[in-house]
This record gives C-alpha cells, sequence and structure tokens, in this order.
C-alpha cells in the first residue's frame, strides 16, 4: 500500500496521470529500504545508476495537467502477477518482493533496466528466500520481521573482531561465573547487577572478545553475542502488536539458531512493562517461555534500583535469571583498568597520558565525585583532560591570538587617522604593525612546525594500532608467517620512525 502510494505521488509531483512500473519500482525503493534495497544488492545492483535510470525513464512520460491519477495497464499486469507469486509462496498478503518480482516479469522499460544490472527471476526468489527464511507475509507489516537481528541487534563478535570495542581488562571472576551460568542446560540465563559505571556492558563484550581469541570451554567456541538495540526495536512501532511482532521475531531467530546465539539484553528492566498497556501483554511474557525452556540464552545487565523495582516484582521472570553481582572495582583493579586503556585515548585525543594522570585520574575522582561509581567517573576524568589538552594543541596559541587582535586593533586605528591626513602618525602605525607582524608570523610559523611534528608522531602511532589489530587477525586465522611480518617488520619499522621523529 505505501508503494503504491508512493507511487502515485511520484507520478503527480511530475504531472502524469498513469503510474508506471517505473513509478512503482522507484517507490518500493523509497518506502522499503531492508527488503528491495537488501535484495538488489545481494544481486550486485548499482541502486544509484538504478535511481538515475528511472528518473530518466519517469522524466519521459507524458505530462498532463489533472489530479487523477490511474494505474496503467502495465502497473495493473504487476498487481495481478503479484497475486501469483503471493499464492507460490504461500503468503496471506502481498508485499514488496511480490511486487518486485512481478516488475521483474511485465516485459516493459522498466523491467529491462533491472535486466540489464544482471537481475532475472531464478536469483531473485533465492535471494528472497535467503532473506525470508521461514517466515511468511501473514499480515500487512511482514517486512519488519526478516533478518530481524541484523536489523534490532548489533553483533558484538563482529565488532570485536574489527578492533570497534574497547579491550576488557579484570573481571576474569565474573566472566568466568557468567560463562559457567551459560554453560547449564536450563535457566542457563545471567542477569548482571551492579551500579551504573562499573562496567556491566563491558562483560558482555568481554565474553565476545574471548569467543572470538577461541578461550572459551569447548562448549561456547562456536557462539556468537548480539547486542539487543531497544531503540531500534521500538522505534517507529506505530499499531498495537508491532512492537512485540519484532520481538517475536528476534526471539524466533535466536532460538532457530539452536543455542549459537546469545542475546545480550542491556537495561533489562526496559523490557518488563515495555509494550505493556491496557488489556497488552508485555514483553518480558514473550521472553519467559524461551527462556524457561533454555531455547534463548540472554545476558541481562540493570542496576540494582532496577532490578528491585521492576524484576522482583515479576516473580516468574526474576527467577528465570541467574544473579551475578557486579561490584565496584577497587583503586587498584581501577588503575588497572586505565592502564589497559590508556592505547585507545591516546590514539584517539592524539596525546601522551603518563601514568602519573592515570592515578591521579582514579584517586581525585574517588576522592571528589561521590556520587558516581569507578571505573566510568575515572575514565571520564581522563578523556576530559585529555580533549581540553588536544583542543589547546590543536587551536592557535594564547600569544599568537592576542598579537592577531593587537594587530587587528592597530589597524582600524591608522585607517581611522589616514582620514585626519597625519601623515606621521600614519608611518609610526604602520611600522609597529610590522614589527608586531613579523613576531606573530615567526610564533605561528614554530607552532605550525612543532604541531606538524605532533601530527607527524600521531599518525605512526595510529599506523601501529592498525598493525596490531592486523596482526590479531592473522593469529587467530592461523597466519603466523604474516603475524611475524608485521610484529617484526611493520610494526618494529613504524616504532624505530617514531623514536626517529621525537629525537
Amino acid at each position: 500500500q505505501e508503494a503504491i502510494q508512493q507511487a502515485s505521488e511520484i507520478a503527480q509531483g511530475n504531472q502524469q496521470q498513469a503510474i508506471e512500473t517505473a513509478h512503482l519500482l522507484k517507490g518500493l525503493l523509497t518506502v522499503d529500504e531492508n527488503v528491495v534495497s537488501y535484495v538488489l544488492k545481494k544481486l550486485n545492483v548499482n541502486l544509484n545508476l538504478l535511481n538515475q535510470n528511472l528518473d530518466a525513464e519517469i522524466a519521459r512520460f507524458p505530462k498532463v495537467s489533472g489530479s487523477n491519477v490511474y494505474l496503467s495497464s502495465n502497473t495493473n499486469s504487476v498487481l495481478q502477477k503479484a497475486q501469483t507469486f503471493l499464492k507460490e509462496f504461500k503468503d496471506e498478503f502481498v508485499s514488496v518482493e511480490h511486487l518486485l518480482l512481478g516488475i521483474l516479469g511485465v516485459n516493459d522499460s522498466t523491467s529491462k533496466l533491472l535486466k540489464e544490472q544482471g537481475v532475472n527471476e531464478k536469483d531473485l526468489k533465492k535471494a528472497i528466500t535467503e532473506l525470508r527464511g521461514d517466515n511468511r507475509v501473514t499480515d500487512q507489516n511482514a517486512e519488519a520481521t526478516y533478518q530481524a537481528l541484523g536489523k534490532y541487534a548489533r553483533n558484538l563478535n563482529e565488532y570485536a573482531e574489527s578492533g570497534k570495542l574497547d579491550p576488557v581488562i579484570g573481571r576474569d571472576e565474573e566472566i568466568r561465573r557468567v560463562i559457567q551460568i551459560l554453560s547449564r542446560r536450563t535457566k542457563n540465563n545471567p542477569i548482571l547487577i551492579g551500579e551504573p559505571g562499573v562496567g556491566k556492558t563491558a562483560i558482555a563484550e568481554g565474553i565476545a572478545f574471548r569467543i572470538i581469541k577461541g578461550d572459551v570451554p569447548e562448549n561456547l567456541k562456536s557462539k556468537t553475542v548480539y547486542s539487543l538495540d531497544m531503540g531500534a526495536l521500538i522505534a517507529g512501532a506505530k499499531y498495537k502488536g508491532e512492537f512485540e511482532e519484532r520481538l517475536k521475531a528476534v526471539v524466533k531467530e535466536v532460538t532457530q539458531s539452536d543455542g549459537d546465539i546469545i542475546l545480550f539484553i542491556d537495561e533489562i528492566h526496559t523490557l518488563v512493562g515495555a509494550g505493556g498497556g491496557e488489556g497488552a501483554m508485555d514483553a518480558a511474557n514473550i521472553l519467559k517461555p524461551a527462556l524457561a525452556r533454555g531455547e534463548l540464552r540472554a545476558i541481562g545487565a540493570t542496576t540494582l534500583d532496577e532490578y528491585q523495582k521492576y524484576l522482583e516484582k515479576d516473580k516468574a521472570l526474576e527467577r528465570r535469571f541467574q544473579k551475578v553481582m557486579v561490584e565496584e572495582p577497587d583503586t587498584q583493579d581501577a588503575i588497572s583498568i586505565l592502564r589497559g586503556l590508556k592505547e585507545r585515548y591516546e590514539t584517539h585525543h592524539k596525546v601522551r597520558i603518563k601514568d602519573e594522570a592515570i592515578i591521579a585520574a582514579v584517586e581525585m575522582s574517588q576522592r571528589y565525585i561521590s556520587d558516581r561509581f569507578l571505573p566510568d567517573k575515572a575514565i571520564d576524568l581522563m578523556d576530559e583532560a585529555a580533549s581540553k589538552l588536544r583542543m589547546e594543541m590543536d587551536s592557535v596559541p594564547e600569544n599568537v591570538d592576542a598579537l592577531d587582535r593587537e594587530i587587528m586593533r592597530l589597524e582600524i586605528e591608522r585607517e581611522a587617522i589616514k582620514r585626519e591626513k597625519d601623515d606621521r602618525k600614519v608611518q609610526d602605525l604602520s611600522e609597529e604593525i610590522a614589527n608586531l607582524s613579523a613576531e606573530r608570523d615567526e610564533l605561528k610559523a614554530k607552532w605550525q612546525g612543532e604541531k606538524d611534528l605532533v601530527d607527524a608522531v600521531n599518525n605512526q602511532l595510529e599506523q601501529i594500532e592498525h598493525y596490531k589489530l592486523e596482526a590479531e587477525q592473522a593469529e587467530r586465522a592461523g597466519d603466523y608467517g604474516k603475524v611475524a611480518e608485521i610484529r617484526y617488520g611493520k610494526i618494529k619499522e613504524a616504532q624505530d620512525q617514531v623514536e626517529k621523529l621525537k629525537a
């Protein structure tokens, strides 16, 4: 419906009365990015080129004044073909993929555009089946449930693999406990409970890290950790029950994976009562049966207050989870956590962080920020200080700035005196401006030289970080020749370059 509505708007916008197949395909591409764009990309279709060709095609249609739009004969036959495909796929509603197959089946200029890019019916059906899996279209908004995990969750293993997650330091006791609970047969769902900022999310990321390194028991080696994105799950769920459908689709995908997917639900208390209104069941009830049977392995995370307020009231849900308390680390542990993160922050801010600064960040935050918890507050301090220093390095030094303002003031004064025809004063001012300009240029050149040197060092350090990540990936793949080449060749070379620049 939305696609046809969009096609009609495109036709009206171009002052055309007949809704042609080109309008319909353009409408499909605009309305539904998840299905049509995904399927066409899978078939290596250049979407930008396709859009340009469609625009050119639409511009060729005759323009007519008048507001009544109707479906052209080609578009009507697309809808008839869509009905045939609907029966073939055993669906109950016409969805965007039926329309796409219909457009391809009608021999006109639009289907030619698709065929020119190598799209044929067999490959298109195959791509659609891959996307849909076992799902059938049983309601008007079935597209929202395809590939639910990819849409509503983030793959933490992939993030850890590509180095997008910060390293997890310490927390071995908690990670071991979580792994032990995950290895149980039933009720294998740990819930991390701790104050905000003590690093509950980091533990889930730590498990993803360990899985890709193979540092877990045999039964967890093939697992993938997905982090549920509550924002994406709730966003745009306009109708009653749509949110629950999406959640159900996620749960279905996780259970179908036969325990290969571990779902991490941050802020799990938001699920209790989410979607629950008058006469509606809340999201927690969708999870309960799967959790109890041990089909859905979930790691929850919430704060102590929220746990008492929401989860303890729901006794059935509380029973499904095994509690893992995450305490605030002591000063010594917090210092070692910050030492582990130091390199990441140095690379980001392009400054060096001394060990004394790390110790001071932990001790000062512990002494003066009493309403927050380690290591979060200490990391914030280190981040804030590094960003302040970086800002000072990037901006023009104060003395140069002061000279700039002084020169500007004198130039304004000189222009004013020129009108009074006082040549001597004008000459004095010009000399003063020239002296100040020379001083400013010298200082600016010195600052620029230092800045260029710092940038060169930072580029090398970034390169070293990149090499380290490459070496880790090669080590996991078992390519030890490449590991040796990177560690003892490329990294060594870059480190020598850094020493040379510093000297």
